[in-house]
């Protein structure tokens, strides 16, 4: 049996955390050493075919699965380091008081972001903020900020309008002891045992008609304005404002030297902040924006510990900085973690979750594995940093150019104070670092379009560790994309930023390994050359399908002892992967659909990330950071929840998913033919044309957009006339190749 390891505090005080080994540690360590051996056997054969290859043809396929399985063997070894030592860890945040003091709990700084208000609707932000700020924890310790990237005044309206709200949204949350704590999702459950709450709820529907009567205009008129300081703080929204060019803009929204609730208790702070931008300056993204508001955040506030979230991400625990602090106040750890990561938890996914969005492994299982070596990545939202992680490690503090940023330093100045606000507005410039190391060796970096991998992989490179909370009530739910093509372009950005991270001097195979262990490099480059998939999965989506319709065998017999060794390797890294998902808290089904979305991944956007990658290294414009759309559309939804895939549009992503189903299906009606009507061996063709069956398998909701969908959500026609002229003309290559 493991043991449990429990942190107690010094005087005998209760523990604050424990972690225990898991069960199938020793079992995951005896299967990687029988399995892996099998995969170099095939490696093994793969070799002695391409040496004794007799044609150019055998030679060129021979060498395509050789590569392929290498590739296959490598991304196998990295994710096996994530299983050697897994580790789940319980906090009790019940005893927090008991070892400290809730007037000595440090400050928390929150950051929101956003960057579009059609795409991120502000009434989404908005309740991300009110749940935060109704956390339990010290009101007069909470500051929120929220990072406007788009520069939008119906941004900024909407927040005046929930600083409004909040001062009886917090009262009655805390009053209530009520733990849905975002106003949407409580209102969407039964509140009526509290007889204020239908009252609160109309106050929050008229606040919805306001924003969303702005949002519909596309400006803020004067007539929703209520008195001179808030026509102010709309005056900087000048004809020539635009979301590309325009100057800072920093409004306090609730001050908590002054603002109460209707209770009469003090409010936390929240601010807006949109940074300075300039067609002529980089602003580094995501990246840029989290940095400006380290800057701002320290000239104004400078709480030690900094939580990020996304702008959909809203908090669903009230207690989570709580969970957080069991870690972050622990004297044995404090001084060396960087952050606390809580998972990606989503709110809305169908019963099978048809696009896999939960992400089980990034999410959950590999994060366990990452845990008992260093630490988790750092995944962009859900997690609370240390403010000091961000200026060097542990041992060597990088001071920053002014004293006011130092993360030591301590701020006496009341937030509206006229200098405070003077150097807010000036640290947050976009020409204020030029000539600086931000970006490089302080705060979020700059380098690739995966800032939260880079900055964690980085953070941890430095010398710092991590922290894995996982507390059985998600701390935080969000919205994950309800369309394949949303899905898609997601996925294909992250893997473009982790190849910028895995073909840099900061390589994890590399720099990595030598910084942190091979076990911890090597998990960092499993999701670094995360597009890696894409050929291995492209090679076994067509190769063997087009040897077959060429009638070539590929494989060894049912007979050949070589046979068996290919059923195992197969069955091996399934079965692993399976009964970690369901051990994890998934489903056959869900698991199902995850491995088939990692097909599909691997023929669109890890393929088209994988091109677009190299186009940008050798200097050809490609599209920028894309923000994915929040808005849900309500006939998507329908769909959705159905278990139905959404293509719906014309895209490139959708052609080589097509592409594949026609091939395979006719691959695998041309190997019935050999069989039945030209007494062909099932026995030489049986592992082609199970491939080419599990292709089918796999390919049903494109066979059914295809040809029995009438809905918006088929694969329009152009995308299947297309994909059957390449399929063809895929055929056609094959043919003239293979036979000559």
């Amino acid at each position: 049996m493991p043991t449990t390891t429990a942190t107690t505090t010094h005087d005998g005080l209760p523990p604050l955390h424990t972690h225990k080994p898991s069960l199938r540690t020793t079992t995951n360590r005896v299967f990687v050493v029988v399995h892996f051996s099998a995969i170099l056997a095939l490696l093994y054969r793969h070799t002695l075919s391409l040496l004794h290859s007799t044609t150019l043809t055998s030679f060129f396929i021979t060498l395509t699965f050789l590569i392929s399985d290498t590739l296959l063997a490598f991304m196998y070894t990295t994710t096996q380091s994530l299983r050697m030592k897994p580790i789940y860890r319980t906090e009790f945040p019940e005893n927090l008081k008991r070892v400290v003091e809730e007037s000595d709990f440090p400050a928390l700084d929150v950051f929101i972001c956003t960057a579009d208000p059609y795409k991120e609707p502000p009434m989404n932000v908005v309740n991300t903020a009110l749940s935060v700020m109704a956390y339990d924890y010290p009101t007069e310790k909470v500051s929120v900020y929220v990072s406007d990237d788009g520069g939008s005044a119906l941004t900024l309206f909407a927040f005046m309008e929930a600083a409004k709200f909040a001062s009886h949204w917090l009262p009655f949350c805390k009053n209530n002891n009520i733990v849905e704590r975002c106003p949407e999702a409580y209102f969407e459950t039964d509140h009526s045992r509290f007889p204020e709450a239908e009252k609160i709820k109309i106050m929050y529907q008229g606040m919805k008609v306001k924003v969303n009567n702005v949002m519909e205009r596309g400006k803020v008129d004067q007539e929703y304005l209520t008195g001179e300081q808030e026509i102010q703080a709309f005056s900087k929204w000048t004809d020539g404002f635009t979301r590309q060019d325009h100057p800072v803009v920093i409004q306090v929204l609730l001050d908590h030297s002054k603002d109460r609730d209707i209770t009469g208790h003090l409010m936390s702070n929240l601010i807006y902040v949109s940074r300075e931008k300039s067609r002529t300056s980089p602003h580094h993204f995501k990246a840029g924006a989290l940095n400006a508001l380290l800057r701002v955040s320290a000239t104004m506030t400078n709480a030690p510990i900094v939580l990020t979230l996304d702008c959909d991400m809203y908090s669903n625990n009230p207690d989570t900085p709580l969970r957080a602090l069991c870690y972050l106040s622990d004297p044995k750890l404090r001084s060396k973690v960087g952050y606390v990561q809580f998972p990606q938890r989503f709110q809305g996914i169908n019963k099978t979750d048809i696009y896999a969005s939960e992400f089980m492994h990034l999410f959950i299982i590999n994060p366990w594995g990452f845990d008992g070596l260093l630490g988790p990545n750092y995944v962009g939202t859900g997690c609370f940093f240390s403010r000091r992680a961000f200026f060097g490690g542990p041992s060597e503090l990088i001071p920053p150019e002014i004293p006011q940023l130092h993360p030591n330093n301590v701020v006496d100045k009341p937030l509206q104070n006229p200098e405070v606000l003077e150097l807010a507005n000036h640290v947050a410039s976009c020409n204020y670092e030029n000539n600086s190391t931000w970006g490089h060796k302080m705060g979020v970096r700059y380098g690739s379009l995966v800032e939260d991998y880079f900055t964690g992989y980085i953070l941890l490179c430095e010398g710092w560790n991590a922290i894995f909370c996982n507390p059985e009530r998600a701390a935080f739910l969000g919205d994950a994309p309800i369309n394949l093509l949303d899905a898609l372009n997601q996925t294909k950005r992250w893997a473009v930023g982790l190849l910028e991270v895995a073909f840099s001097k900061y390589s994890p195979v590399t720099y990595g390994v030598r910084a942190m262990g091979p076990l911890m490099g090597l998990g960092f480059a499993y999701y670094a050359f995360w597009a890696f998939w894409a050929i291995p999965i492209t090679t076994y989506a067509f190769v063997p399908q087009l040897a077959l319709l060429n009638g070539i065998t590929l494989f060894p017999k049912v007979s050949d002892p070589w046979f068996l060794l290919y059923v195992f390797v197969a069955l091996g890294a399934y079965g692993e992967e399976l009964v970690d998902f369901v051990l994890s808290g998934g489903t056959f089904l869900k698991w199902w659909n995850n491995q088939r979305m990692w097909m599909i991944r691997g023929l669109s956007s890890f393929a088209f990330g994988f091109v677009e990658y190299f186009l940008k290294s050798l200097g050809i414009s490609t599209h920028g950071f894309n923000v994915t759309s929040k808005v849900l559309d309500e006939d998507q939804r329908k769909r959705y929840e159905q278990g139905m895939m959404e293509f719906g549009v014309s895209s490139p992503f959708f052609v080589p998913l097509t592409v594949a189903a026609i091939v395979n299906l006719a691959a695998f009606a041309w190997g019935h033919v050999k069989i039945f009507r030209d007494g062909g061996s099932l026995e030489g063709l049986f592992v082609q044309m199970f491939i080419a069956g599990f292709g089918i398998v796999n390919s049903v909701p494109i066979y059914e957009a295809m040809i029995s969908r009438n809905d918006k959500g088929k694969i329009p026609t152009k995308t299947s006339l297309v994909s059957t002229i390449f399929a063809f003309a895929l055929y056609a290559v094959a043919y003239v190749t293979l036979r000559n």
